[in-house]
């Protein structure tokens, strides 16, 4: 924002929750809370973005997509506005809120809006790498964050490339392909995979659309095998759009580790990773059945 003056906050009354005070203290002429009205704070962003602003506008994952969405359709995708979308606390993320705040279908929502582009950082690393191409890139961006500390996988030397995977780990046997916290998941899971002698190859596919369609054709063909792993139902999200890469391209085995089709409920991310059965033990049982299906 000190670089470039376009760059706007609008926000439903989350200052605090969203870190965005040490903002409205550098440039309150540029920060508008609009109440808790997540409708109206997406059409004001986008007669921000029609004069030339580009508005971060910013709120719980299940507010900032499921409650907003006919104005994100309309307003901001159908008109071609610059508008960068900001749902925190996806899936386990909500945790004590319960299943009224949890999203586990914001993904699926996104994608299916023209010009619209999905990301999903794995760390505050990722995050700072990305917001630049962000803002750089032209047109509506879902940015699905994960408020709370997340694990790191990183470094300050990570380059990023909005719209292609990163390749966190080689193999041959199977391919785990995460998203968001689960990446961290995969990594360990291809760990306890590694010790049963099978050579999982682990992807990170950050940008859920548009997919890094050949990062995923490459893996299929390469490991023939593929598992998917996401905070997020397995329906609509990074599951079905690798399946639909691959039953378009490249027909092969795949698993798809998620949220089986229901709602979210109260609890740590840990216990409800467990729950919802998206831990590394998960994929690495997924795995071995996706290896199984060859």
């Amino acid at each position: 924002a000190k670089e470039d003056p376009r760059i706007v906050d609008v926000e439903a009354d989350l200052t605090g929750a969203h870190g965005m005070k040490p903002f409205k203290a550098a440039y309150p002429d540029r920060s508008f809370n609009v109440g808790i009205a997540e409708a109206n704070m997406v059409g004001v962003a986008a007669g921000l973005s029609a004069c030339g602003k580009i508005p971060f506008v910013h709120s719980f994952a299940t507010f900032a997509s499921r409650r907003c969405f006919d104005q994100i359709a309309i307003s901001v995708c159908y008109a071609g506005l610059n508008v960068k979308i900001v749902g925190s606390d996806p899936g386990v993320g909500a945790e004590l809120n319960g299943g009224t705040h949890m999203a586990l279908e914001d993904m699926g929502i996104m994608r299916t809006l023209p010009g619209m582009t999905v990301f999903e950082p794995t760390d505050s690393v990722q995050l700072r790498k990305a917001l630049p191409a962000i803002v750089e890139h032209e047109g509506p961006v879902y940015i699905r964050l994960f408020r709370r500390q997340a694990e790191n996988v990183f470094d300050d030397g990570y380059e990023f490339d909005l719209g292609k995977a990163d390749l966190l780990r080689d193999g041959s046997d199977v391919t785990l392909i995460a998203s968001g916290v689960c990446v961290a998941n995969a990594l360990q899971a291809a760990e306890t995979l590694a010790q049963e002698g099978v050579s999982a190859r682990v992807l990170n596919i950050h940008t859920i659309k548009p997919i890094d369609a050949d990062a995923v054709i490459k893996a299929a063909s390469e490991t023939g095998a593929l598992v998917t792993a996401e905070n997020h139902n397995v329906i609509g999200g990074l599951g079905s759009a690798v399946a639909e890469v691959l039953a378009e391209q490249r027909p092969t085995p795949l698993e798809r580790v998620g949220v089986k089709d229901h709602f979210g409920q109260v609890g740590k991310a840990p216990y409800l990773m467990g729950v919802f059965g998206i831990t590394a033990a998960d994929i690495a049982k997924a795995a071995r059945k996706a290896i199984a299906r060859k």
